[in-house]
Parts: C-alpha cells; structure tokens; sequence
C-alpha cells in the first residue's frame, strides 16, 4: 500500500499562474503518454470515484483537455435501467472497457454500488456484501486480461464539501451540478464516510489499489493526480518524422471567397 501522502490543506491555495504553467507541462506528457497507448496497443481503464462535490469532473476535463477523445474515452453512466438491473451487476461497465489503444475514465464506475446505492438503500445490505465480496477477484481478472486498472478516490473535506454546494445553489450557472443525490449526501456525511472506509478496507489490493488524492484545492489534485497518472504507465516519447507543410495548389484555382458573396453569415457581435 502507498504510504500516506503530504496534506496540502495548509499551503493555501495553488496560484494560477503557477497551476496553468504546470498544467500545460502535465498534458505534453499525456499526449506522448497517448501516442505510446496507442503504439503499444495498451487498454487502460482509469476510475474516478469520491465524495460529491470532490472535483471528478474538473479533473476529468483536465485529463482529457490535449488528447484525442478516440484515444481517451470518458464513461458517465446514468441510473441502470430496469433491464440493466437485472443483468449481472458488472455486465453494463464492462461493455465500455477498453480495445486495443484506448484509454477510458469511468466517471463513477462499478464502485456506486459500495457508496451511493449502499448508503442510500438501492440496493440490499446482501448485495451490498457480496459485491465487496467479489470485487478484488473481477479485478483480478480485468489486470490478468492486460487491462492496466487505476483508480482515484478524491476526498474533499466537510468544510469544502459546505462551500462548493452553498456556491452551487447561488450560482446560476452552477445549479446543473446539483443532482438529487447531492443534498441528502449532505446529511449522510458519516454514512458515506463509513462506507467509504468498507470500501478501501475490502478493494484496496495488491493488485488493484486505490490512489486517495486530498482535493480541497482543486488545482493540486489535479496536478497531483494527472501527475501520479502518468507515473502508472510506463512510457517513452515517441519519435516522429519533422512534419513540413505542403504548399497550396494552385491548380483550379478560383476566388473562392467571392464565390461565398450573398450566403448566410452568423452575426458578428463581439
């Protein structure tokens, strides 16, 4: 297991300029990173899991901002259907698991089951102990099959939790953040927390283990996590050929920018 990392909550809060700067040269590498998967034919499955309001997304988007979507595939499932709740549990992550040279983020994954459904009572206690049960050997599986299997939890404190839902309900342009889960997790702090702690007491393996990144300041976790990313994935920056741009040519040529005169332009206001 990794050892405990460095708690930044007192370092205040990463200056922008100093974020953007590192942030551009995290991504560089993700794109040669994206080249190698790619080249070597990886199939590589990220999970990102956590409190709510614990800045999944941001950096998912982060990730995902400088590379290809054909290559970095994210995967945001909504709730099951009544025909997906009768499959095996697994069955409808798993037809989104990566080919050959992909890479894809499950934003939320297979794990609702041990927070959300678990402490909001969708699913049985029965079921709730027989997935933790079963999970570290399906996982198993996925690593033997050649899948390289990350996964994240990110943890925001309660304090933080408070202040980015208050600034969810005042901002306008925020409350598409809000879903139904979201207040009542409020109320079930603990209950998350010890479902939380069930979770990386039976999932936390050898060969599947969780990564826990500290995300109050949503800028070091997601330097921090893009960082520990691409040190998961052995790679080398690939070599390519000096790319020279062709000239145009010139034959046919016309005024083809007169030939546009009278057509439906938008507006031009700013």
């Amino acid at each position: 297991m990794a050892k405990e990392g460095v708690d930044t909550r007192d370092q205040g809060k990463l200056k922008g300029k100093t974020y953007e700067k590192q942030l551009l040269k995290l991504q560089a590498q993700l794109c040669h990173l994206q080249e190698w998967v790619k080249e070597k034919g990886l199939r590589v499955i990220v999970v990102f899991e956590g409190r709510d309001a614990a800045g999944k997304g941001g950096t998912i988007k982060a990730i995902t901002a400088r590379v290809s979507p054909r290559v970095f595939r994210v995967v945001a499932l909504p709730a099951p259907t009544e025909r997906e709740k009768s499959q095996m549990y697994i069955q409808r992550y798993m037809e989104h698991f990566p080919a050959a040279g992909e890479v894809v983020i499950f934003d939320r994954s297979w794990y609702n089951r041990a927070g959300v459904e678990h402490v909001m009572g969708f699913c049985t206690k029965k079921q709730h102990r027989r997935f933790l049960e079963l999970c570290p050997t399906i996982e198993q599986h996925i690593v033997d099959g050649g899948i390289v299997l990350i996964k994240f939890w990110l943890e925001a404190s309660d304090k933080e939790q408070k202040r980015r839902f208050e600034a969810r309900i005042a901002d306008p342009v925020r409350q598409w953040k809000l879903s139904p889960m979201d207040l009542p997790a409020r109320t079930r702090w603990y209950e998350y927390s010890r479902a939380r702690d069930l979770m990386l007491d039976a999932t936390d393996t050898e060969h599947a283990p969780w990564s826990i990144v500290r995300s109050d300041d949503k800028k070091r976790a997601r330097l921090n996590t893009i960082a520990h990313l691409l040190d998961r994935i052995p790679y080398k920056k690939l070599h390519h050929e000096k790319v020279k741009l062709p000239k145009r040519s010139e034959k046919r040529a016309y005024d083809d920018v007169a030939s546009l005169k009278g057509r439906r332009f938008v507006t031009e206001k700013y």
